[in-house]
């Protein structure tokens, strides 16, 4: 290298420090892409939104993705929607994007994105995974699912170990369950608390609106239902106003951060999106998440879903025709049984012939069974993997 590249090489890292000391920043910055075509409030809120992330952070550059708008932000020019979406994965695949934020996005099946809340008790960020797309055709399966996706994008967000709770829906029972064996089988997974007196990993509506746990697990017909009242409850619902969108799609293998808002978000929720993608590719979300997965095969992954299968199979005539035996005064409560198995719980105890019966207790469903049958009745259905 002779003197003249030298000294030119010297300028170049002087005028970065120089860029550095007035922005704050230092580095390449992170080029996130924003298709603009769709929105129920036209181009000019999400371009508004992108300039709002671009003051806002000074380590991304926004790029739109769209039809001649008035800004001076770099724009490409795509015909319609689906050209957009095109255009935008083209660029990330190629390298030339970051990661991208969009509307109505088709993401494969394996794919589901994890959106983030700010929580109005605390204001505290919280993960819900997920809230779009569909992680696998199988509930209690799509949750185990969701529940690795939300603990990748929580460590890419920067949370080095964070706490899961499972939303208290249909599955919820099952889902701790088969969490616990991959925990001892030397998964890293740690628990949330509920706030409630009673506390345990199945999270209540009061953990929602504290965030109790850093990674709300649920569906995603639910996790969607839950972004857009927390991002939009103080507008009537027309305007998204709070949080970060309904976030990345992740899974095992995917290849691209696209972060998705709705036609409803507003400037300052595209602007939360744009920041979530940026710090997604920063924290190297993709490699976080088939890390995850490494680590869940390891712990027996594969076996937890196989069993998960077999039980989803259909259950034997024996078992759905078993008469009950003579009926008895129930006085005592086992909780802990998942809704959508309840029933078949309590056929279990009748082949025994245990007298139970199905209901519902403040906390969720319940098998009401007789005080001399009960420590019985909860061997029986500890075998049986309903406990």
């Amino acid at each position: 290298m002779d003197d003249k590249m030298i000294s030119a090489t010297i300028a170049e890292v002087f005028e970065e420090i120089a860029d550095a000391l007035e922005t704050g920043s230092y580095g390449k910055k992170v080029r996130v892409g924003l298709t603009i075509l769709g929105s129920e409030h036209g181009p000019g809120e999400l371009v508004a939104g992108a300039e709002l992330a671009m003051r806002q952070s000074d380590d991304l550059e926004v790029v739109l993705i769209g039809q001649a708008v008035e800004s001076d932000l770099e724009l490409v020019e795509v015909a319609d929607e689906q050209d957009a979406h095109a255009k935008m994965d083209q660029l990330l695949l190629s390298g030339e994007l970051a990661a991208a934020v969009t509307m109505h996005y088709p993401f494969p099946i394996g794919v589901s994105t994890v959106g983030m809340v700010v929580t109005p008790a605390k204001g505290k960020e919280m993960l819900l995974a997920t809230t779009t797309g569909t992680s696998t055709t199988e509930r209690v399966t799509a949750m185990l699912k969701n529940t690795l996706y939300g603990i990748a994008t929580a460590k890419a967000y920067g949370r080095l170990n964070p706490t899961v709770g499972i939303l208290n829906i249909d599955g919820a029972r099952q889902v701790e369950r088969s969490l616990r064996k991959l925990q001892e089988g030397g998964y890293p997974l740690c628990f949330a608390d509920s706030a409630r007196s009673d506390g345990g990993a199945v999270m209540r509506g009061n953990d929602l609106l504290m965030g109790v746990p850093d990674v709300m697990v649920t569906d995603s017909l639910t996790g969607n239902v839950l972004m857009k009242m927390f991002s939009a409850y103080n507008s009537g619902g027309c305007y998204e106003t709070l949080g970060y969108g309904y976030g990345p799609g992740v899974g095992e293998n995917y290849d691209r951060i696209i972060c998705i808002i709705s036609r409803a978000s507003g400037a300052p929720v595209i602007a939360g999106a744009i920041r979530f993608a940026a710090q997604c590719a920063k924290g190297k979300l993709l490699d976080k998440a088939r890390a995850e997965f490494s680590a869940a095969k390891k712990a027996g992954w594969q076996e937890i879903l196989d069993s998960l299968a077999a039980a989803a199979a259909p259950k034997d005539s024996d078992a759905a025709t078993v008469t009950p035996p003579p009926k008895k005064t129930v006085t005592e409560d086992i909780p802990g049984i998942d809704v959508m198995e309840l029933e078949d719980a309590v056929r279990v105890l009748w082949k025994e012939n245990i007298y139970a019966e199905s209901g519902m207790g403040c906390t969720g469903p319940i098998i009401m069974i007789a005080p001399e049958d009960k420590e019985t009745a909860v061997k029986i259905l500890q075998e049986n993997r309903y406990l």
